[in-house]
């Protein structure tokens, strides 16, 4: 593609998740986009070629990248399939290549999203087999191309999807205990704290260490997408620009500061958790940046000889029956450690069981709603000033 189409600004959608759309619209700032509209776990932007690269490569928030390319009304099946059919589908997709379409319908009259995503394909393959006599498969697994259509009460938008496989799973990953948290969520929380990247940042029920391993991507300034497996879907486009992606890795690749920007350490009473989290820290090639340790969280402490900075942890839910009482327990444990141990700190809690919560013994400065897969979750902000337990402790200690 000539060199003067790089600079013209066009129209993009990134998805994320509910309650991140304010840090994902920051985040594609300072990247150079201009952000048109922040909606519901979506956010529109203008920017150009470059900046889709650049998105893929350094939005922590982001699940995908999409890049709208048309719009219609569809009032019922023969109009949808007849519009979709007037599209030049070879501006988009080569024969030899395989194709995907992911399709959301909300409030039409078109009862399901799979028999609507079936009606596109039929029309973007009938249209190949007229003109050529042969046509792209279907891969719904590994698609080169994948396509988005979003139909809301009968208007549709056709997307092309720039990520290929979901950014939030960064590669790094080897494998999670039971329910980790994902990448972009565990990035988002801790970019919803406002840390600084340099202030000491403690996690004392790690698990296996996904908040420790996003604190260090950003402390070290390093691009999660250069951990991304296998293509970006943008790589598969008819008008991929290889110089100037390469360009773009490059500059990310020397963003990255080598010298440790923040103590960043991270615990869990379970030795098996950690050698899990020490397994995906050298995946990420963050060993010289992280601490572990097997250690029960009431015996967590804050780093002697390093100013006050977050402790941040996402303790389990107690999701199974009769869990109740142990929950209980261990939320009051967490909240006597928090007290006694990490004064001067702000603490955050994320956690999707409330009742328990409330054993903390502390009240939340902040409650920001979020979702863990579907599970209805706070993130929970304690401010522990210095000397809130002086009064109750003797002199001697």
């Amino acid at each position: 593609m000539s060199e003067n189409r790089r600079d013209v600004p066009f129209f993009m959608t990134a998805t994320t998740q509910f309650g991140l759309e304010e840090v994902l619209a920051q985040e594609l700032r300072s990247l150079g986009a201009k952000i048109e509209k922040i909606g519901q776990r979506a956010v529109e932007f203008t920017g150009t070629k470059q900046l889709l690269y650049e998105a893929n490569l350094w939005c922590r928030t982001a699940v995908r990248i999409l890049k709208p390319f048309a719009g219609f009304y569809a009032h019922d099946e023969k109009a949808l399939y007849r519009e979709v059919g007037r599209l030049d589908w070879s501006q988009y997709i080569r024969p030899e290549q395989t194709f995907a379409i992911t399709a959301v319908v909300n409030k039409s009259t078109f009862e399901h999203s799979l028999y609507v995503a079936q009606l596109t394909k039929d029309a973007i393959v009938d249209q190949f087999r007229n003109r050529t006599g042969s046509r792209p498969s279907v891969d719904v697994k590994n698609p080169d191309i994948r396509l988005h259509l979003h139909m809301i009460e009968n208007d549709v938008v056709l997307s092309l999807d720039a990520s290929g496989e979901s950014l939030h799973r960064r590669g790094y990953r080897q494998q999670t205990n039971v329910a980790p948290l994902n990448e972009a969520l565990a990035a988002g929380i801790i970019l919803l704290t406002g840390w600084d990247g340099k202030k000491p940042f403690i996690d004392p029920m790690c698990g296996s260490g996904t908040l420790l391993t996003e604190a260090a991507l950003i402390a070290q300034r390093i691009a999660p997408g250069l951990y991304h497996q296998g293509k970006f879907g943008f790589q598969n486009w008819p008008d991929f620009d290889q110089a100037l992606w390469e360009s773009v890795q490059m500059d990310a690749r020397s963003a990255r500061i080598e010298e440790p920007q923040a103590y960043i350490a991270g615990s869990d009473l379970s030795a098996d958790y950690i050698e899990l989290a020490r397994e995906n820290v050298v995946a990420a090639d963050l060993e010289d940046y992280i601490r572990l340790g097997v250690r029960d969280v009431k015996d967590a402490q804050a780093p002697a000889q390093e100013p006050a900075g977050i402790v941040i942890s996402n303790p389990p839910y107690g999701e199974r029956i009769g869990e109740e009482t142990q929950m209980d327990a261990l939320y009051k444990t967490i909240g006597d450690t928090l007290k006694t141990s990490f004064q001067g700190y702000d603490a955050y809690l994320f956690t999707g069981n409330l009742e328990a919560a409330k054993r903390v013994g502390l009240k939340a400065s902040r409650r920001t709603p979020l979702y863990n897969g579907p599970i209805d979750c706070r993130l929970l902000k304690y401010e522990l000033y210095q000397g809130t337990r002086k009064a109750a402790r003797p002199e001697s200690e």
